[in-house]
C-alpha cells in the first residue's frame, strides 16, 4: 500500500513524496496502520503458524513477518 512500482518510471520521485505524506498523516494520528502483530522471523514454522491462524478466522489486522 502507498507505494509505486519498483520499476524505473518517469515519476519515481513521487514515491518519496507519497511516503512522506503518509508518514506525516500517521505521525499526526489522522491515519493508523492496520498491523496488529509482528510474528517474527519469516521461516517455515512461522509461516505455518500464521497461515493456520488466518485460516482459523482469529487473526485481525495485518500480521508482519520480518527478515526478508
Amino acid at each position: 500500500m502507498f507505494t509505486r512500482s519498483l520499476f524505473g518510471t518517469p515519476d519515481m520521485a513521487e514515491q518519496g513524496k507519497l511516503l512522506n505524506e503518509v508518514s506525516a498523516l500517521v505521525d499526526a494520528g489522522r491515519i493508523r496502520s492496520t498491523a496488529t502483530e509482528v510474528a517474527g522471523k519469516i521461516d517455515a514454522a512461522t509461516l505455518r503458524a500464521m497461515h493456520a491462524r488466518i485460516e482459523s478466522g482469529s487473526a485481525r489486522g495485518k500480521i508482519v513477518l520480518e527478515g526478508f
